[in-house]
């Protein structure tokens, strides 16, 4: 069989796996070994022994249970009673009033998390009954939360830009401050979206507001100093060359540690939850890894990846063009995988075709987050609109028709980077290379 035949088999097997709700890590091994046994190399133990230890002993990744953890502990504390407190007196005189503490918390707690689904659960259980209580449109509410908690993907300390920095051997300080001004980007826009909203629509916000005075407005700030001054460290450590993305990992959770016993809501319990959560989450992604890896090597010897980088090549499409078909094709696959799952499963392949075309891998990664968040918010594999439903009852499909508007603002933020790359690509470069 040639390899168009094969790797049609190993497709059919690949969704046929996942659609019968096998794990992803053992799906991408088992197609592996289904690909080996094709071509007739009956050696994939070895193989899978000496390829994958590779793959999961990069110090690189040291970072990634790590920043989990850190994630975790701030997960169970006062954090996002903090955030709404601290933001509030703010944003009562903006257009959209409070929906925008939606959108800042998610922000700021996607700067201590690195996860999309820690990042909406937290905020929208304290936002969510609030806005409620005083009024706010609540499918706006849903709908800003949706969007809002994505950026737990793109803002630094980003889990998926690890996955991804490791797989694309792309340095993961770099992904972390080309994801910032991406990050604040996203951030403005929904915002922006909020407030045009809000004037449209002025009989679905409540009309009558506490108003703060300047004192209180201030002594509100006391509450974000704390996890500011966290975020601060870490990004700005990493930018100023003083600590690896790793050693800023260890300050993170030693930080997290501190903010949660001053806040006193660390416990024994949260402690060992929040170990245990991280150990499982970790896990979870590393064995993803393993199998990615396995299923790369696989592919090698198949020659799959070749054969479609000389097809591709041989339709002489542009880089946009290229860039448009990748976007479909990604939107697709995350409708049915995860974003750390479709990272691992798409870069060894599509990769080659991206460096071929000219497109810089530091770019490339950025623009996967941002389709990927696109994902998170498309049924019928929504992570967000699971939690989401989770939190507030609502049928699915109500979610995700309430996060529609989002999903068009992440589309517009692709096509913002596309045309003005350097959004993604400055901050890198002028990075310290300490």
């Amino acid at each position: 069989m040639n390899e168009m035949m094969i790797g049609f088999i190993l497709l059919c097997v690949l969704f046929a796996l996942l659609a019968s709700g096998f794990w992803v890590a053992f799906t991408l091994i088992a197609v592996s070994i289904a690909g080996m046994v094709l071509i007739g190399n009956d050696n994939f133990g070895l193989l899978f022994g000496t390829s994958t230890w590779a793959s999961v002993s990069d110090w690189s990744l040291a970072a990634l249970p790590l920043f989990i953890w850190m994630g975790e502990i701030l997960f169970r504390s006062n954090l996002s009673k903090d955030l709404f407190k601290g933001l509030t007196p703010w944003l009562t005189g903006v257009p959209g009033k409070l929906l925008h503490v939606n959108i800042l918390s998610c922000g700021i707690f996607a700067a201590v998390s690195g996860s999309s689904a820690a990042t909406a659960a937290t905020i929208g259980k304290m936002t969510l009954p609030e806005l409620k209580r005083q009024g706010y449109d609540d499918k706006m509410a849903i709908a800003t939360l949706a969007g809002s908690g994505t950026l737990g993907l793109l803002i630094p300390p980003s889990i998926i830009l690890i996955v991804y920095g490791v797989a694309a051997e792309v340095s993961i300080g770099r992904l972390f401050m080309a994801g910032a001004l991406p990050g604040i980007m996203l951030v403005i826009l929904f915002m922006g979206y909020t407030a045009f909203w809000s004037y449209r629509n002025p009989d679905k916000s409540p009309q009558t507001e506490r108003k703060y005075t300047w004192t209180e407005k201030f002594s509100s700030l006391l509450r974000l100093i704390p996890i500011g001054t966290l975020i601060f460290f870490i990004i700005g450590s990493i930018y100023a060359g003083l600590t690896t993305p790793t050693e800023a990992a260890a300050f993170g959770v030693v930080g997290s540690l501190i903010l949660a016993a001053t806040s006193l809501s660390l416990s024994m319990k949260t402690f060992i939850d929040s170990l245990m959560g991280a150990v499982k989450t970790s896990c979870m992604i590393i064995f993803i890894l393993v199998g990615a890896a396995f299923l790369t090597m696989a592919m090698g010897f198949i020659g799959i990846p070749r054969m479609l980088a000389e097809n591709i090549a041989l339709l002489e499409l542009s880089p946009y063009m290229l860039l448009f078909i990748l976007t479909i094709m990604f939107i697709i696959l995350g409708c049915f995988l995860d974003g750390i799952s479709v990272v691992v499963l798409t870069t060894s392949i599509v990769l080659p075709m991206v460096l071929e075309a000219g497109i810089d891998p530091l770019w490339f990664g950025i623009y996967i987050v941002l389709v990927v968040e696109m994902s998170q918010i498309t049924p019928p594999v929504g992570f967000n609109l699971f939690v989401i439903q989770s939190l507030t009852g609502r049928d699915i499909l109500f979610v995700a028709k309430a996060a529609l508007p989002f999903f068009f603002l992440l589309l517009s933020a692709v096509l913002i980077v596309t045309i003005f790359p350097q959004i993604v690509t400055w901050l890198p470069h002028t990075m310290s290379r300490g």
